[in-house]
């Protein structure tokens, strides 16, 4: 019986939108930014996922370790178990990292210290073998961090500003993954990106306004959290980067971005992924 090739190609596909994709990220509020709308726009795609975010706010490689440790030496120890589970529960590293068959562990350093290579090690490196030893299935992926806005004080240091702080973090991820052979979700790149970009611009700050109307902004008022436009970013990066397909073709947008913003910022995710730079302003 002759086999018909697009009719396995068919099934494959449909099997594969079908598998649910599960994802645990070990990270703090940029974690829980990158995944503001990451479910939306999953479902409005019809791609099954689980999300689990194993959050301590301004939380480090060193952070997270130090509550590992504190669980594997006392699990009855309180400061072992900092993650919130669903149910209003706390849990530990390792008993999240058990919760499921993660397909995908993500791993970050915390905004402050991204653009330090040295603030790395040795913690990530524990990290990982934590993860390997606790979810050996899973792949490990590094969230690259992005830049504060150009208005954040740099905690008065007249050295650094939004691109010293970006070139600096790139690097540090890019050495870091390729020292470990990992995959990175190229948030950092895409802020960057979009500031850069023709058709989104550098912000004026948030607060201000140009000729009656506030500009755009990717950050909130504080200049370093993403705010509704940042999160629909993050998360249009991260869904290109988990399934493959491309987020110009879905419909979903938060309520708080306007749909002329909603398709740029889409462009911005795809382009990143596609390895392609957006047409860069005068």
């Amino acid at each position: 019986m002759e086999k018909d090739s697009h009719g396995d190609e068919k099934m494959d596909q449909q099997q594969k939108n079908t598998r649910v994709m599960k994802v645990i990220s070990i990270g703090n509020s940029f974690s829980v930014n990158a995944h503001t709308y990451l479910l939306q726009l999953a479902q409005a795609a019809e791609c099954p996922l689980t999300l689990f975010n194993c959050v301590i706010g301004g939380c480090t490689f060193e952070g997270h370790m130090k509550r590992a440790d504190a669980f594997e030496a006392n699990p009855g120890d309180p400061d072992g178990k900092p993650y919130g589970t669903p149910e209003g529960g706390t849990i530990s590293l390792r008993d999240a990292l058990r919760l499921d068959k993660w397909d995908i562990v993500t791993i970050q350093q915390a905004s402050h210290e991204s653009f330090k290579p040295e603030s790395y090690h040795p913690h990530a490196d524990r990290l990982i073998s934590y993860v390997r030893k606790h979810a050996p299935q899973a792949e490990i992926v590094v969230h690259e961090t992005w830049a504060y806005r150009e208005d954040h004080g740099f905690w008065g240091n007249p050295e650094l500003n939004t691109d010293v702080m970006y070139n600096g973090l790139s690097k540090a991820y890019r050495d870091f993954c390729k020292d470990n052979d990992f995959r990175m979700i190229p948030c950092g790149d895409a802020f960057q990106n979009a500031r850069l970009s023709k058709e989104w611009g550098k912000p004026d700050f948030s607060k201000k306004e140009i000729d009656g109307t506030v500009s755009r902004t990717l950050h909130d008022d504080w200049g370093f959290h993403a705010n509704d436009n940042g999160c629909f970013l993050l998360s249009c990066v991260w869904f290109e980067f988990l399934f493959g397909k491309d987020v110009r073709g879905v419909p979903f947008k938060p309520d708080g971005v306007s749909e002329s913003d909603a398709a740029i910022l889409r462009g911005i995710a795809h382009a990143e992924a596609c390895g392609q730079e957006p047409a860069r302003r005068e």
